[in-house]
């Protein structure tokens, strides 16, 4: 361990070296809670600001603290995490390369994501020329849910351990293969085992995506990137029965899973050729919650009359080693696995582990439960959706119910705007009025419109379908259903990723594993629930417990923070860990 002499104990350097024997994970969590006495007395609690994970002093509101800054009209906005000298660090890298990279993440959730859902409007054609019912076809879609949760386990270490390029390269490509496969299932054994490998090589989805943003944007940018992929992966979801109800109609159900293939072998080559890979080591990690930059003391900036709290006696620190990186060239970029990755430790188990530990952080469990509980009105939306459109009064055909769907994806894009563009200008705000500082749960407040858009959608969709009001009215429903689980999905990861940013690369697998376990089992109660109550009770009863769901988002804005302060050491120990592995990019 070393320590700078012109930083506060809060800010102590971990190298990514281990650490020595004597230096255990106590003795760190004690000298990381080291602070002088006589700065306690002048400010009670302020010092120890920055060693709560999710807790950032994002706006030098005096222009005093010694940190990069943004440019332009947001100079007061400090740069976090704070980017390296070199300039093939992400974070350096220039908005054209940046903006490539993002693309390049769209047109795998875009590829990937219609391929996962496209055969929801063909469910009918299929088990006609198969044989098989609908009730193996849903199964076998409920496995493949299942899957892109648990597969995470695994995809998620390797594209950490050995690079995000080549898993995504991996992902898409069997992905493909496994399109052209699936017309030619005919028994139910054939059909779940293409689901579940469907599923599992398209894993990467769920948990990678959310990582790349982070890996090459800033804390101030990085809600409209999420909500990006929020847009995208919903979106894709519901563009995708659109597209197929007029592939199906034109040249049969199995050039629906044939253009699925055809996309993503298009995706594949466009990926190949252009996307680079995003993990980056660094050579130091900032202590506890320093996501921050250094200032004079930890979260708070002096007055002009106050005498800096005296320095510890610690030992000069020598001086940190430049590493100077030749420049990468274009076949550097686009090669499967970098030499460097191969040469790493191979850490695979414990970052199979560690995900399944992040279950007892209260914050990530969260998480995991309010990305599962939003979700879970789009699987009944899209279990109801055929039986209430199709049905009387409405008797749509196949083509229009497909055609429906456009509502949706203008919910969609209307929730990824407000959480994103706005979300990222609210949490500014929200930050500058607390002198500068931003804490995780003040993205948590965006989720106050789907307080009631929720229960009025569930209402509107269910209720309205059961009194047979006009079309338009269970469409529109549609629309706003899909809205909040837009909402839900980019606040839940946001929040999981500010909380705990250096643990976000296995934080994420865990927050997915409890989301697709939710939408799985929701699966199976979802037809008798239905069936049992009546669209009008079963939806009144959705209706209140979306609502009930959704409010438990004032008990982390109550207690998140305290929560998180009470993690500080095992999420220090798990941080090391990390770094000490080489693993936090």
């Amino acid at each position: 361990m070393q320590v700078s002499p012109s930083l506060h104990p809060s800010q102590f350097i971990f190298s990514h070296q281990a650490l020595p024997p004597s230096t255990t994970p106590a003795r760190t969590q004690q000298m990381m809670h080291s602070t002088p006495s006589t700065h306690d007395a002048e400010a009670p609690g302020e010092d120890v600001i920055q060693q709560i994970p999710g807790t950032i002093h994002l706006v030098d509101l005096e222009g005093t603290m010694r940190a990069k800054h943004a440019k332009g009209a947001r100079q007061d906005i400090v740069l976090v995490p704070e980017p390296s000298s070199d300039p093939d660090d992400p974070l350096n890298w220039s908005p054209a390369r940046k903006a490539l990279s993002t693309t390049c993440m769209c047109v795998y959730t875009l590829m990937v994501g219609i391929a996962s859902a496209a055969i929801y409007s063909v469910l009918l054609p299929i088990s006609e020329a198969t044989g098989l019912t609908l009730a193996d076809l849903n199964a076998g879609t409920g496995y493949m849910f299942l899957a892109f949760g648990w597969g995470c386990l695994f995809w998620q270490p390797l594209a950490l351990q050995y690079g995000k390029r080549p898993v995504y390269l991996i992902s898409i490509l069997a992905t493909m293969g496994i399109q052209v496969w699936a017309p030619y299932t005919t028994s139910n054994g054939q059909w779940i085992a293409n689901k579940v490998l469907q599923g599992f090589f398209g894993a990467p989805i769920e948990s990678l995506c959310e990582i790349s943003v982070t890996d090459i944007y800033f804390q101030h940018e990085r809600g409209t990137y999420i909500a990006l992929y929020a847009l995208l992966l919903a979106g894709s979801n519901f563009l995708a029965p659109v597209l197929a109800g007029f592939i199906a109609d034109g040249q049969g159900w199995q050039w629906v899973l044939y253009w699925c293939a055809i996309f993503c072998a298009m995706g594949f080559i466009f990926l190949f050729f252009f996307m680079e890979e995003t993990n980056y080591t660094r050579q130091v990690i900032h202590g506890i919650g320093s996501d921050s930059p250094k200032s004079s003391t930890p979260g708070r900036v002096p007055s002009k009359n106050e005498k800096s709290a005296p320095t510890p006696d610690v030992e000069p620190a020598d001086p940190m080693p430049v590493i100077i990186r030749r420049r990468t060239t274009y076949l550097d970029k686009i090669k499967l696995v970098r030499t460097a990755d191969l040469r790493q430790p191979v850490r695979l188990v414990g970052m199979i582990k560690r995900p399944l530990i992040y279950l007892t952080f209260p914050v990530i469990a969260y998480a995991g439960f309010s990305y599962g509980s939003n979700l879970v009105w789009f699987n009944v939306l899209n279990g109801t959706a055929s039986l209430i459109l199709s049905g009387e009064p409405y008797n749509f055909p196949a083509w229009a119910v497909g055609l429906s769907y456009i509502s949706p994806l203008v919910g969609v894009a209307l929730g990824s705007v407000y959480t994103g563009v706005f979300g990222d200008w609210l949490v500014l705000q929200l930050a500058r009025r607390n002198k500068g500082v931003l804490e995780a749960e003040h993205r948590l407040w965006l989720f106050l419109p789907s307080l009631l858009l929720i229960p009025f959608g569930l209402i509107l969709w269910g209720v309205g379908a059961a009194q047979q009001i006009y079309w338009f009215g269970c469409v529109f429903a549609m629309g706003v259903i899909a809205a909040t689980n837009t909402i839900g999905l980019q606040l839940s990861v946001s929040y999981c990723i500010d909380s705990y940013k250096e643990l976000s690369g296995e934080a994420m697998v865990t927050v997915i594993l409890v989301r697709n376990t939710m939408s799985f089992a929701i699966g199976y109660g979802l037809t008798p629930w239905v069936t049992n109550m009546g669209l009008q009770n079963a939806f009144i009863v959705a209706a209140f417990v979306g609502m009930a769901q959704c409010s438990t988002f004032f008990l982390l804005t109550r207690y998140g923070k305290g929560l998180r302060e009470k993690s500080v050491g095992r999420y220090g120990y798990y941080r090391e860990q990390m770094a000490s592995s080489g693993l936090a990019h």
